[in-house]
């Protein structure tokens, strides 16, 4: 046999060999990066998500809402505050993990209601939103009935049928807002509904309430 012809296939092997090699290389690095990429979004998503109800965390909604209220080309919009009702009572009755399921539902509700709104769940048994609207006088009082309503459906929480009411307070965001500010009447229109115990929403300037009885 021609020794050329031998050394031509030994070559022609080897490189087929090293060929080979550096494909499978390049599919376990392409492999790798792939699940880099995806590890990087799932630590981003965390950072920025609650990991029970899947919204927002307190830290992302304050970014993301602070751009939103501060740009003079966005729509109208109305700040809520919304907490829960003795919502100790339910982990007492039922445990945590149906307060957990409640949450959840809670959640899902709100941002439900807020459609292409911002709605985030800022700790415990609180959450906050930006909602889309006229944020009239009878556009806040609409909502708020609407957002108490759509909360205190009954649910279906550790084989019972439970129903949680909330809180709520609504405030206009007027013009160019500063959402810390916003916030804090949102909260303390929240707070007076919630001191008297016949009432489920207050708006900002302290009127609108809504009598649950």
């Amino acid at each position: 046999m021609d020794p050329l012809a031998i050394a031509a296939g030994l070559a022609t092997v080897a490189a087929a060999g090293a060929g080979w090699h550096w494909r499978c290389r390049a599919r376990r690095a392409e492999v790798e990066v792939a699940k880099l990429r995806r590890e990087l979004l799932t630590e981003r998503h965390a950072a920025c998500h609650d990991p029970l109800t899947g919204l927002p965390n307190r830290r992302a909604f304050y970014e993301l809402g602070a751009a939103l209220v501060a740009d003079p080309r966005r729509p109208a919009l109305a700040a809520a505050v919304l907490d829960l009702d003795d919502f100790k009572q339910i982990n007492d009755a039922y445990g945590h993990a149906a307060g957990d399921e409640v949450l959840v539902n809670v959640a899902r509700r709100f941002a439900g209601y807020a459609g292409d709104g911002l709605v985030a769940r800022l700790g415990g048994d609180e959450f906050a939103g930006l909602l889309v609207g006229a944020t009239d006088e009878s556009w806040l009082r609409r909502a708020g009935d609407e957002l108490v309503d759509t909360v205190a459906e009954p649910m279906r929480v550790a084989q019972s049928t439970v129903v949680v009411t909330a809180s709520v307070g609504l405030v206009a965001v007027e013009g160019a807002a500063d959402l810390a500010e916003v916030l804090r009447d949102a909260d303390a229109a929240m707070y007076r509904a919630k001191a008297c115990r016949t009432r489920t929403f207050a708006l900002g300037a302290g009127v609108g309430w809504r009598d649950a009885r």
